[in-house]
């Protein structure tokens, strides 16, 4: 029986397979660096883009300084979030946390540190980690996503420490509030609740979607981001995106906007927004709308605000969502250039 030859591969038939990628890209999740100088950008491939922003924003960039200094297979699916230490990049996929040091990926040395898989109940459940926040003052890594907990990691030895449990569906994303060890969590039951992480218990529960100025049944009960600033939080999902006083779970302003929102932030006396559509949305802590600044993506599902004061020259809004682009704004008002994969 004769063996069968090979088909040799057409040329350009990589170039095509790249496009299309590209073409189909979503970037799910962004860190920057403990420099302030580089920003990954992790995809639904499971790739992860380091980009020089010093170099990008030079007066002397080219456009070859827009594209990723390296690029790696992080993990086997999406990289659904990052956050970065003082030495390492933590990245989440489906069921696993990595790390990887910025030193080593700076060389383009991209080998993982180590990886860890939270304690499931079942070694057939492999669900995707939505959120990863990190907690300074006791130099832990907390995950949640779609086993409906938060698990918690002791940094220094890598071992799960506790597991905070009281969600019925997806956790899709984590804030701190840090003068008190408490984070909010907020998942697609619609609820936010607050946990005390002294006592590992949960001490505050808002259901957003029961607020008749909040609810939006026809966009669904989900929180998909939220933020907290001291005594106040900003939530949106399915819901409106409102401005929460925590301590007496008040909804105090609710902005005005159809689009369901997939990220926020408070920055200095403004709330940054952003999901589907292509705007990054400035609010007044009032409900006033100050400024709606368009990006090149069609929607937007992270924001990440360089503030590291070792390199204030780098000090930029990057917004990424559907698309293989990062949009770079060096101040609020407009979209400067985009980095792209």
């Amino acid at each position: 029986m004769e063996r069968a030859v090979p088909l040799a591969v057409p040329l350009g038939q990589a170039e095509v397979f790249q496009a299309l990628q590209r073409l189909h890209m979503t970037i799910f999740s962004q860190s920057v660096s403990p420099c302030g100088k580089f920003l990954a950008a992790g995809n639904n491939y499971g790739q992860i883009a380091i980009f020089s922003l010093s170099a990008a924003l030079s007066s002397e960039a080219k456009e070859e300084s827009k594209r990723p200094v390296v690029t790696f297979q992080a993990h086997d699916g999406p990289v659904y979030s990052m956050v970065s230490t003082d030495r390492h990049l933590l990245s989440a996929g489906d069921g696993e946390v990595k790390a990887w040091l910025w030193a080593e990926m700076l060389k383009k040395g991209c080998k993982e540190l180590w990886h860890r898989q939270p304690p499931y109940r079942t070694s057939l459940e492999v669900p995707e980690i939505n959120a990863l926040l990190l907690v300074p003052k006791e130099n832990s890594l907390i995950l949640a996503g779609g086993d409906c907990q938060l698990h918690t990691m002791d940094l220094e030895t890598g071992i799960f420490t506790r597991v905070l449990r009281g969600h019925t569906d997806y956790i899709h994303c984590l804030a701190l509030r840090e003068r008190s060890p408490e984070v909010l969590s907020g998942g697609e039951d619609g609820a936010v609740r607050l946990w005390d992480l002294r006592t590992a218990k949960e001490v505050q529960t808002i259901e957003v979607y029961k607020h008749e100025e909040c609810s939006r049944p026809h966009n669904g009960r989900w929180i998909g981001c939220l933020a907290t600033d001291s005594d106040w939080m900003v939530c949106g999902g399915g819901p409106a995106l409102t401005l929460w006083h925590l301590r007496s779970s008040t909804p105090t302003t609710v902005f005005p906007i159809r689009a369901p929102q997939k990220h926020v932030t408070f920055y200095q006396d403004l709330i940054l927004s952003a999901g589907q559509g292509r705007c990054v949305n400035q609010w007044q802590l009032s409900g006033e709308l100050k400024a709606q600044v368009p990006g090149s993506s069609p929607g937007l599902l992270s924001l990440s605000l360089n503030q590291q004061p070792a390199a204030p020259e780098c000090k930029v809004l990057t917004a990424a969502g559907n698309s293989c682009r990062v949009d770079v704004f060096t101040n609020l008002g407009y979209r400067a250039f985009s980095l792209s994969f």
